[in-house]
């Protein structure tokens, strides 16, 4: 493996980081600069979506109510050649429900496999396929963010 390849892998491997953390941290702004204004999606063969502002609306929706998550991304696997770099990574995702949902939980194993294009502010997703592989829990613990009294 050249320099040039491992360089890329890295570059790749510090925006999927960055998009685990800002899911965890609930931080939307940073996800901007993740995926491509015109970026497409799609989500476990459910959500299919056209631009940056739908995916991140997307997200939200599911994690915004939820309680604590965490994303683990690895196994990275990068194909690059003149005229496309695309990557595989696996995903472990848990969920905490939060108020009346706090006792539930929801994880998936998942293989996001992206396509990518540079930018002059760096890489970005261009676009993302979530093929999920297993589910365990409950989905219910995704939801947006809802303000009932005694919750």
């Amino acid at each position: 493996m050249d320099i040039k390849t491992l360089l890329l892998e890295r570059d790749l491997h510090d925006v999927l980081c960055r998009y685990a953390r800002a899911c965890d941290q609930r931080d939307w702004a940073a996800l901007e600069d993740v995926f491509l204004e015109e970026a497409t999606a799609d989500y476990g063969g459910v959500h299919h979506l056209q631009g940056r502002e739908p995916i991140l609306d997307m997200i939200r929706m599911h994690l915004e109510g939820c309680g604590p998550s965490q994303h683990m991304l690895g196994n990275l696997l990068v194909d690059a050649n003149d005229s496309m770099v695309k990557s595989r990574v696996y995903v472990r995702a848990a969920h905490r429900g939060a108020g009346s949902l706090a006792d539930k939980t929801y994880e998936t194993l998942a293989e996001y496999q992206d396509r990518w294009a540079l930018t002059p502010a760096g890489w970005r997703i261009a676009h993302r396929r979530m093929d999920i592989s297993h589910e365990q829990g409950s989905r219910e613990v995704l939801r947006p963010l809802i303000k009932v009294s005694g919750e």
